[in-house]
Formats: C-alpha cells, sequence, structure tokens
C-alpha cells in the first residue's frame, strides 16, 4: 500500500507528516513528489526522505495532477499490484484519516471490490468561509452536471485500488481539475465509489492551499455549464414553440415535433461552435450523429409527455419534468458521440500492463531524487 503525496512549496510539516504515518501504519510506503518547488524547499524533502518516504521530482512546477499521474505511474512500474492512497501534503489529512482510506481498499480488496475511495469532510467546526463556501459551490456544481451527489468533491484524500491506476492516468488534467474530472468520470465509466468520515482540519486557516475552490471548479465544469446555458436556450425556444403551436392548433404531437425541429436547429449549431468548439470532425457526420439522438430523445419527450399529460399533469410541467429527465443524458450522449475527441486531441492513455514497457516509464521530466529500491 502506498501513501501519494504531491507536493508544491510544502511547510515544514511534511516531514513529521511521513513520521506520523509511518507509525501508525508500518506497512505503508511513502512516496512524494515534488511538483518543482526549487530549491529552497531543498530541505524541507531532505527531512522527508530522512523520515522515510521515497522522494521524485519534476524539474518544473507541472501542477497537482501532473504530480499524481507521475506517482501513479511510477507505482505501477515498481509494484503494479500495490493500492495507493493520495494525499495532501499540508498536514490535512491526519495519519488516522489516511489510515482508514489505507483499510477501505484493504477491505474492498478482501471481498474483490473495485472502488474508489473517497475521504470526506463534514465541514462543520471552525472551517474558513472561503472552503466552506467554495466546496457548497462546488458540490452544486457537481451535483448539477451529474446528478450524483458527492459530499466533499475537493478532497484529496482518496483510495484508487492497484486495477484503476491505468483509468487514472488516462484522465485528463494537470491541475486541480483533474481530481474533479476523476470524479466526473465515474459514472460514464462505471467505477463504483464509496466514502469514509474524516476530520475536517484547516491549518492556519487553509493558508498553505493552492487551490481555489469555486475558480478551479467552474474550470472543469464549464463545458457543463454552457451545455446548461445552451439547452436552456433552446427549452425556452421548444416550449414557447410548442405552447403557440398547441394553442392554435390544439393537436399535441405535431406541434412537440414542429418546436423540436426548431430548437435542434439553433441547439446544434450552439453546442458545435460554443459548447463542444474543441471537438474536431467533420459538420456533416456530426449533424447525422446529432439528428439520431434528436430522433431518440423526439420520441422520449412524446412517450413522457403524452403518458404525464394523460395522467392529469399540466403541459407546462410535464415538459418541465421531461426535459430535466433529458437533460442528462443528451449531454453524455452529445459529449461522447456526437461531438467526440478527434485523435489529436485524445489523451495519451499509457499502458502499465508490463512494469518494463517503455510508456510506462516516468516522463523525461522526472528526476529521481533517490534510486528505487
Amino acid at each position: 500500500m502506498f501513501v501519494l503525496i504531491p507536493a508544491y512549496e510544502p511547510g515544514p510539516r511534511l516531514p513529521g507528516l511521513v513520521a506520523d504515518l509511518l507509525r501508525a501504519d508500518p506497512d505503508l510506503d511513502i512516496l512524494i513528489v515534488d511538483d518543482g518547488s526549487g530549491p529552497a524547499f531543498t530541505p524541507v524533502f531532505a527531512a522527508a526522505r530522512e523520515a522515510g518516504a521515497q522522494v521524485i521530482a519534476h524539474t518544473a512546477n507541472r501542477g497537482k495532477g501532473a504530480a499524481l499521474k507521475t506517482g501513479f505511474a511510477h507505482i505501477a512500474r515498481h509494484d503494479p499490484d500495490a493500492d495507493v492512497v493520495t494525499a495532501d501534503a499540508d498536514g490535512q489529512h491526519t495519519p488516522a484519516d489516511v489510515c482508514r482510506v489505507a483499510d477501505a481498499l484493504r477491505r474492498d480488496a478482501a471481498d474483490a471490490r473495485s472502488a474508489l475511495v473517497l475521504g470526506v469532510r463534514g465541514f462543520r467546526g471552525d472551517v474558513p468561509l472561503r472552503s466552506r463556501v467554495g466546496n457548497a459551490v462546488a458540490r452544486g456544481l457537481f451535483r448539477l452536471a451529474t446528478g450524483r451527489q458527492v459530499t466533499d468533491t475537493q478532497t484529496g484524500l482518496r483510495g484508487i485500488p492497484s486495477d484503476r491506476l491505468a483509468w487514472a492516468l488516462g484522465i485528463p488534467g494537470d491541475g486541480f481539475e483533474y481530481e474533479q474530472r476523476m470524479l466526473l468520470r465515474l459514472g460514464p465509466d462505471q467505477l463504483a465509489a464509496h466514502e469514509v468520515p474524516i476530520d475536517t482540519v484547516y491549518l492556519d486557516h487553509n493558508a498553505s492551499s493552492h487551490f481555489r475552490p469555486v475558480r478551479d471548479s467552474i474550470r472543469v465544469l464549464l463545458p457543463v455549464l454552457l451545455f446548461a446555458s445552451s439547452s436552456l436556450a433552446a427549452f425556452v425556444v421548444d416550449t414557447v414553440a410548442l405552447l403557440v403551436l398547441q394553442g392554435l392548433t390544439g393537436w399535441l404531437v405535431p406541434s412537440i415535433i414542429a418546436a423540436r425541429v426548431l430548437s435542434a436547429t439553433a441547439n446544434f449549431a450552439v453546442n458545435r461552435r460554443v459548447v463542444f468548439r474543441a471537438r474536431g470532425g467533420p459538420m456533416l457526420a456530426q449533424a447525422v450523429r446529432y439528428g439520431v439522438l434528436a430522433l431518440a430523445l423526439l420520441a422520449s419527450n412524446i412517450a413522457w409527455m403524452s403518458f404525464l399529460t394523460d395522467n392529469g399533469l399540466a403541459l407546462l410541467p410535464a415538459k418541465v419534468v421531461t426535459e430535466g429527465v433529458l437533460f442528462v443524458l443528451s449531454y453524455g450522449v452529445q459529449r461522447s458521440l456526437v461531438f467526440p475527441r478527434s485523435d489529436a486531441e485524445a489523451p495519451a492513455r499509457v499502458p502499465i500492463s508490463r512494469p518494463d514497457h517503455p510508456a510506462a516509464q516516468a516522463p523525461s521530466s522526472l528526476t529521481p531524487t533517490r534510486s528505487t529500491p
């Protein structure tokens, strides 16, 4: 079992954290990735090494996500059967909480269960306002984007089972957004996750943190927010057209079809140019895929609307309920199938099934500071 700690300009608590972790569980291996902290922090990393950690280093700062993936690749190369607990370097994850997550991984392994373990804080007590509000906003955005409730979307204390290291390496992102993208991939990749309650600890009011809760959360969820805005605009067009046409003709199904054709045309143009603008592919192929999706959603829309209105629900509430149900499905299909990444944009996946595979070697910007045992 490895404890992986990405560290950028860490404070003096890091060596003590290493010592405390090894006292709490001598079977742990501690791997620290120095994310380009620079010569001024050499004494801190030297003390951490003296306390029992292995330290490897980026020659320049690349971001928390990059440091985590460097650590995952290093562990997969040298000990591919090891589970990994990720923890922060600032001492806000207590040794007891790290051991709780490690024990949860061990229990999962004993039960032949492969799941992401999240050490989640309750945000009670003396919590800095910035962190309390930031996490509340991030939690709400995440639920809006995925329909999934996660108590603490910003937690850096996570358990990664060994068979999911390749999955973790394939998730794009080099900064703090990497950890949110990991959570966003749970549903599409059908990976289970469960939570372990941990203490809420903020040292010096979280002064050492480089994380910006609201800004970094919005950054990773921006495509979802743009999609929501585009869908809301299409919903308004669709709803107004439906109400007008149904009022003029009295025909529900033809009015639904005509309103959907009008709104879908506008929605396709906006999604292609604004929401998924980084995704390549010829417009004709995208239009065909979008048309197939639109027909499927239209059939679902008709079925839901007919069912709800036949059972006594008014037209406008039925429309709201139906569109809400179809929103999440539409985003996932458009992101994955209608406007997929081009080959040049797709993140490189690092094969780690063979420890000696060249692609599993550490990046060229990685400098080991101690020979591997």
